[in-house]
């Protein structure tokens, strides 16, 4: 464990000119970085005990670490030098019969996933003299268990709260700490206020909370104690869920259907986490520096250019636990039976899923017709990323696509919104060709074969020739935390098993009888098939939130 005298050459007192208590910026984060039963804090190497919604650096996985998460190829969030990681519980609903069904989160449909807003507000007693989030760092507050209302002002307690959405006005209802059990017209936002006082000394304890304290007096200003006497910048996440999209499903009048992926009713066991990524002298500078009260990021010159909300949106890493998280649900992912408290509420143990190889979303072409996959590449309607040649068809394949393209001569296919198909021999655009660590937001089923994967919103599925090459290698995705990084490419000459339908694509031996197949370690308690699960996820990606049946 770091000492005192060991960890004080990572402080960095920020000194400011002009800075007020009102300072802060506002990161709007507007994609989803990935869904799962992940929290490499809480259960690093493991699969955790509930769904987490996740935002930032895409060097995030089931273990990671500060130089991992400055590696990012990219975030879903907009600030470039942050690659930082954000979590929160997912919520669901709940039916009469207690059937789940996950809650959409703000902007999420159609193909986009919904994201949080990150504060960071430059609070304390002594704002001239904030403490920088050293490497390494990373900290959690709240508590998924508790199930009463603590009345005090750390979190759990005043610093967890929730605030019914009217933008018309037409109602009013006070900020509370349980989730209001009447109907929000534009949705419920969750809040969580993190403590902004550190001891110094630890960058993540055992229990990682108490190298962290509240201010105080109150949760979110004040002096720090004397116990963790350094003042960090207070950091506060708001997450707005679409509950306004079951206003006519609720089954009880006098108390609400909602309940958070660890099994919480109540709302009092939500929590948050934080994982530091972020460029540690740009921090700081900006901590000094972003004192515009308009919290906008733009008018913090600091930060420079941004990534856009596609850049963001394109930022993802796929899904490594077999199992369904999202759609009609028997119970909650994990073992997390639904309580209303007041007692408090620990996991009991049940079986898990192993973790196993990232779903990949492509359809491995190379024994059949001799291309490999390259990757999601971006485009733009006014400037096509492939404009050699074109067609469109309702009922349009992946290997349509590629023998339209092999057939007029080009060496390069591009599929795109499920029915289109682009041809060329180079990238018109470098800077939209597939980035092999950035996903992409190619998930929208093709027209003529759902199980296939033909891009999406302005994204494209790219196949290239490798026929007469000594090896042909689809382009992988790797999950820190997997054994992804280790898994051979399909190769021409050693995967003779391949299926040249299937939809998820991890190695040279997956199955050739599945949509689907991860590893020889899936759970034999499944209920579902794996190829159900692919379907799935394709669908919730391409058409946004709805009902599965």
């Amino acid at each position: 464990m770091p000492t005192l005298n060991t960890i004080s050459a990572r402080l960095v007192l920020v000194t400011y000119l002009c800075a007020t208590v009102e300072a802060f910026w506002r990161m709007p984060c507007p994609g989803r970085l990935v869904l799962e039963r992940v929290d490499p804090i809480i259960s690093p190497g493991k699969v955790s005990g509930h769904v987490h919604t996740v935002s930032g650096g895409s060097g995030f996985g089931f273990s990671t670490n500060f130089l991992q998460q400055r590696a990012s190829a990219c975030s879903s969030c907009p600030i470039k030098q942050d690659k930082s990681v954000y979590w929160t519980p997912k919520l669901y609903y709940m039916s009469e019969d207690g059937q789940f069904e996950d809650v959409p989160q703000a902007g999420e449909g159609n193909g986009i996933t919904g994201g949080m807003t990150v504060y960071y507000l430059q609070r304390g007693s002594d704002a001239s003299n904030l403490t920088t989030f050293p490497e390494d760092f990373r900290m959690v507050t709240g508590n998924p268990f508790q199930r009463n209302f603590t009345d005090v002002e750390a979190a759990p307690g005043h610093a967890v709260s929730f605030v019914c959405l009217d933008y018309s006005g037409g109602s009013s209802h006070p900020e509370t700490n349980r989730m209001p059990d009447y109907n929000c017209p534009n949705g419920l936002r969750a809040q969580v206020f993190f403590p902004s006082c550190w001891n110094g000394i630890d960058l993540d304890p055992p229990d990682h909370k108490s190298h962290m304290a509240y201010p105080i007096g109150h949760y979110d200003n004040g002096k720090c104690p004397d116990s963790h006497p350094y003042q960090t910048i207070s950091l506060f996440f708001e997450v707005i869920y679409q509950t306004n999209l079951f206003a006519d499903r609720w089954w009880d009048a006098n108390q609400h259907p909602f309940v958070f992926a660890q099994g919480d009713r109540t709302g009092y066991g939500f929590h948050g986490d934080f994982l530091n990524g972020w460029d540690i002298d740009v921090l700081r500078k900006a901590s000094s520096e972003c004192t515009n009260d308009s919290g906008n990021l733009e008018d913090c010159p600091v930060f420079g250019e941004l990534y856009t909300n596609d850049e963001c949106q394109a930022c993802k890493i796929p899904p490594s636990v077999d199992e369904q998280v999202t759609g009609n649900l028997m119970s909650l992912p994990g073992c997390n039976p639904p309580s209303d408290g007041p007692e408090y509420a620990p996991p009991t143990p049940c079986t898990t899923p192993p973790i196993g190889q990232p779903m990949q979303y492509f359809s491995n072409m190379i024994q059949s017709l001799g291309w490999e996959y390259k990757g999601c590449a971006g485009d733009n309607v006014n400037a096509r990323t492939l404009q050699a040649a074109s067609t469109a068809t309702d009922d349009m394949t992946i290997e349509k696509c590629i023998n339209y393209c092999k057939s007029a001569g080009y060496s390069l296919a591009g599929l795109e919104y499920a029915k289109e198909c682009y041809c060329d021999n180079d990238y018109a655009q470098a800077s939209l060709a597939p980035n092999p660590e950035i996903l992409g937001n190619c998930y929208q089923p093709c027209a003529g074969n759902s199980s296939q994967v033909c891009g999406g919103a302005s994204a494209l599925s790219v196949y290239q020739t490798c026929e007469g090459a000594a090896t042909c290698r689809n382009s992988l995705f790797a999950v820190n935390g997997t054994n992804s990084n280790a898994s051979p490419d399909s190769d021409s000459n050693s995967n003779s098993n391949s299926n040249s339908n299937s939809s998820y694509s991890s190695n040279s031996n997956y199955s050739s009888n599945s949509n689907y197949s991860s590893n020889s370690n899936n759970s034999s308690n499944s209920t579902y098939s794996a190829s159900e699960m692919m379907k799935r996820h394709l669908h919730r990606h391409a058409r946004g939130h709805g009902k599965l049946i």
